[in-house]
């Protein structure tokens, strides 16, 4: 494993669902990330087609490939071409009427090093993913749950989106040797919220993963889509996403800055070994009270529990 590696985030806009134009697109800023010096690419959630759960509609189900579809054959083509890792995130048809949300890690020329399903799936209004996908498996298939994928950069704790909000899933992949935390996204504005609602949630969004970065001591890659996207529906009024896709280290320090807008590929030096001496004047890792946190199993405590 690198001591230091450049690792890039892809931050696109989506302008519609032609897979062919989008992953055109999509091709040119991995090459150009490459060309920057680039060994890690993370690309943005479902980043062949729009955000289609805006709505529930059973024919956008037509969307969804097989674990190796053309999608996937197109982003392993290019991680093989340029020797290069790269973490996808598709919309996975396991079988009929069985859907995930599935990010895949590709090896350069090893080809595919591991996936990762989505694990938290949220519904909320425009975000309807529960209609969609069913969570990942658990700790009771190998190639799932919340397990790092090796790779000749190290572990990657890979994670999707919704994943993103939760302590739980960033210190169990922590746990389970993790070199950095990946977060493929597609989140945004509803555009009735008003400016300061809006900066509230993109703070609390950036502020925390920065804390897993902290509480873990690990780096953090973040990729989210830009630019607005129309809802199918005439009564909903589309979502804007708001990018600010960045790189922090270990204490949470930005060493990519968010850019709401911007797009292409944004590049920044990681090291994968200051993770020890920050864990070495932290170590929250030797002071967790495992003893005593087993109630974090519990939906909720009564109280008189």
């Amino acid at each position: 494993m690198s001591e230091v590696i450049t690792a890039a985030v892809i931050q696109q806009a989506i302008p519609g669902n032609s897979k062919t134009e989008n992953l055109a697109i999509t091709c040119d800023y991995i090459r150009d990330a490459a060309e920057q010096g680039a060994e890690l690419v993370v690309l943005q959630e479902l980043h062949a087609t729009q955000y289609f759960c805006q709505v529930e509609d059973t024919g956008n189900f037509d969307l969804a490939e097989d674990i190796d579809g053309p999608t996937a054959e197109i982003v392993a083509d290019i991680a093989a071409e340029l020797d290069i890792v790269i973490v996808m995130s598709g919309f996975e048809r396991r079988a009929a009427g069985l859907y995930h949300n599935t990010a895949q890690v590709f090896d350069g020329e090893r080809g595919r090093a591991g996936i990762f399903r989505k694990m938290h799936i949220p519904d909320d209004p425009g975000f309807y993913e529960k209609f969609y996908f069913t969570p990942g498996d658990g700790n009771t298939d190998s190639l799932n749950g919340f397990r790092p994928v090796q790779t000749r950069l190290g572990k990657l704790g890979v994670l999707v989106c919704w994943d993103q909000w939760y302590p739980e899933a960033a210190r169990l992949m922590a746990l389970a040797g993790a070199d950095m935390l990946i977060y493929p996204t597609a989140i945004g504005w509803d555009p009735n919220d008003d400016e300061d609602e809006q900066a509230r949630q993109r703070d609390s969004w950036i502020t925390i993963q920065r804390s897993h970065a902290i509480a873990n001591g690990l780096p953090v890659l973040v990729a989210n889509r830009t630019g607005f996207e129309a809802s199918p529906s005439t009564s909903d009024d589309g979502i804007e996403f708001w990018g600010s896709s960045f790189i922090a280290g270990p204490q949470g320090e930005f060493l990519l800055a968010p850019n709401i807008e911007a797009q292409g590929a944004f590049c920044a030096e990681v090291s994968l070994q200051r993770s020890e001496s920050v864990r070495r004047i932290w170590p929250f890792m030797r002071d967790r009270r495992v003893d005593a946190y087993g109630n974090l199993t519990r939906r909720w405590l009564d109280n008189n529990e």
